[in-house]
C-alpha cells in the first residue's frame, strides 16, 4: 500500500490507543488486504501448452499485472489499462492510463489495444484477465453510431442522477463493443481465467468492470429501463443503440465462453473483516453491519447514526465500546455545484445526526484513494467537528445541501487523503463508540 497522511485532529488521552489512529489502522488493514501482491498469487494457473496472454482493467489493474510477472515462473505478454496516477512499471505486460470516472481518448485506445492482444488466439492459449472497480469507465469500446461524447455525456448523466453501480453498468454493458461478455467472446477458442478484485455490493461478476469476461443476464430492455426510471435526456444515439439487437451483451450458456473460469480474489467483506480484527485486536468489538450497504449517502447516514445512538443509550446491538463496520456503493443525487463524493457526504450527514454526541469517531472514504470529484479518500468525524466548523464559519447545513463535504472536511481538519492505494474494494465505514 502507499503511505498516505490525513489531516485527522491529534489523538485524545488513551493509554492503549488513540480514536483516530485506531480507525486509521483499520482502514490501512482493509486496503492491505486487498493489495494484488497480497491476494492474487494463490490463485495463478498452471502454465498452459500455448502462449500466456494478460489483459485488465481497474484501478488495480497495473499492480495486479505486476504482482503476477513477480509470481509467474513462465512467459507472458499483455495490456492492461488503469486510472492516470495508478500506472505501475512492468517487465512484459503494458500498462496505459486513461481517464475515470468520465472516459477519454486514451480508454478508448487501451481496449482496441486489449482486443488486438487477444486476436487470433488458440485452444491451447490462456488469456489471465485481471479486472478490478473502474474498469467500467477505464476500458470504452461503443456500439456502432455511439461516439466517445455520447458515452462521456451518459457517464456524467447517470453519476449524477443517484442511479445504483448496477443500473449504470447494465447500461454501460449494453452501449458497449467490449464489455458484457464480448471480450471474452474475442478470446476464443482460448481459456480464459479471470482474477477479480470485487468494488460491487454483492460481488456480481457482470458488474465488476460492467463483465468483459462474463455472461450478462440483464437485456437491453433493463438498461432502456434505467434510462427512463432517472428520466435522463440523453443523446438520440444512445436510445437508438439500445433499441438495436446489436446492443444485446453476451448470455449465459454462449458457448463462447465455456472454457471460462471466475475467481474472486479480494472482496469488500475480507477487507471489513481485516478492519475488524484490528479493532478487536485493541479492546473494541466489532460488528460488521453489512458490506453491500446501498442508497442516498445522506439516508444511509441517518440510519448509522441511529444505530451508533441505540448503543450508546440503551448499549444495543452490543454495548460499547464497540465499532460498527460496513461497506458497499452508496450514491449522491447531484443537486448543488459543490466538491464532494459520497463517502465525505455520508460523513457530514452523520454528523449532522449526530450533533456532537460525546464519544463518537467516525471514518468513511473510498478504499480506491478517490471519492466523488476529487483526490480525497474521504473524511473523519470527532464529536467537536460542528464545532470546529462553526468557528471556520462553515455552515454544515449549507454544505450538505450543495454537495460541497470535501470543502467542509478541508476546513474542519478531518479530510483523508491516501494517493493511490492500486486497488478497489469500494466504500469503508467505521464508526467507533467509546465508553460513556
Amino acid at each position: 500500500m502507499s503511505s498516505w497522511t490525513t489531516s485527522m485532529p491529534g489523538p485524545r488521552d488513551d493509554p492503549a490507543i488513540s480514536s483516530p489512529e485506531l480507525l486509521r489502522q483499520m482502514l490501512a488493514a482493509a486496503i492491505e488486504s486487498a493489495q494484488p501482491e497480497r491476494c492474487l498469487p494463490p490463485y495463478l494457473p498452471q502454465r498452459p501448452h500455448g502462449r500466456v496472454i494478460v489483459i485488465g482493467a481497474g484501478k488495480a489493474a497495473a499492480a495486479m499485472a505486476r504482482a503476477l510477472e513477480q509470481h509467474w515462473d513462465g512467459e507472458l505478454s499483455g495490456v492492461v489499462v488503469t486510472r492516470y496516477g495508478y500506472g505501475l512499471t512492468c517487465r512484459h505486460v503494458e500498462v496505459i492510463e486513461a481517464a475515470h470516472p468520465i472516459p477519454d481518448e486514451a480508454g478508448l485506445a487501451a481496449a482496441e489495444r486489449l482486443l488486438a492482444a487477444v486476436s487470433g488466439l488458440s485452444a491451447d492459449d490462456l488469456v489471465i484477465a485481471l479486472l478490478s472497480g473502474g474498469g467500467s469507465a477505464l476500458l470504452v469500446r461503443p456500439l456502432p453510431g455511439v461516439t466517445l461524447a455520447d458515452e462521456q455525456a451518459l457517464t456524467q448523466a447517470l453519476l449524477r442522477c443517484g442511479a445504483a453501480i448496477s443500473e449504470i453498468n447494465c447500461v454501460r454493458r449494453h452501449l458497449s463493443g467490449i464489455k458484457g461478455g464480448r471480450l471474452a467472446a474475442a478470446c476464443h477458442p482460448a481459456r480464459v481465467l479471470t482474477l477479480a478484485i470485487s468494488d460491487v455490493p454483492g460481488d456480481r461478476p457482470c458488474d465488476i468492470a460492467s463483465g468483459p469476461t462474463v455472461a450478462d443476464p440483464t437485456t437491453s430492455a433493463d438498461a432502456l429501463a434505467v434510462l427512463q426510471r432517472y428520466r435522463l435526456a440523453l443523446p438520440p444515439a444512445v436510445g437508438v443503440a439500445l433499441r438495436d439487437a446489436r446492443s444485446e451483451s453476451i448470455k449465459p450458456g454462449d458457448p463462447r465462453l465455456a472454457r471460462n473460469t471466475f475467481q474472486l480474489i479480494a472482496t469488500p467483506q475480507q477487507a471489513l473483516a481485516a478492519a475488524a480484527r484490528i479493532a478487536r485486536r485493541h479492546g473494541r468489538a466489532a460488528l460488521i453491519l453489512s458490506d453491500r450497504i446501498e442508497g442516498e449517502a445522506r439516508e444511509v447516514a441517518r440510519v448509522l447514526a441511529a444505530i451508533a445512538l441505540q448503543v450508546v443509550e440503551h448499549g444495543q446491538p452490543h454495548p460499547a465500546p464497540l465499532v460498527l463496520l460496513s461497506g458497499g456503493e452508496t450514491t449522491v443525487t447531484v443537486h448543488g455545484g459543490g466538491r464532494g463524493g459520497p463517502n465525505a457526504e455520508f460523513l457530514l450527514a452523520l454528523a449532522i445526526a449526530l450533533q456532537g454526541r460525546a464519544g463518537i469517531h467516525a471514518l468513511a472514504a473510498d478504499t480506491d484513494g478517490v471519492d466523488g470529484n476529487a483526490e480525497i479518500a474521504g473524511g473523519y468525524l470527532v464529536p467537536d467537528t460542528l464545532a470546529r466548523a462553526a468557528a471556520a464559519g462553515v455552515d454544515a447545513r449549507d454544505c450538505l445541501d450543495h454537495n460541497d463535504a470535501h470543502h467542509f472536511f478541508e476546513a474542519v481538519g478531518g479530510a483523508i487523503v491516501t494517493g493511490p492505494t492500486f486497488t478497489n474494494v469500494n466504500d469503508f465505514r467505521a464508526i467507533l463508540i467509546e465508553s460513556p
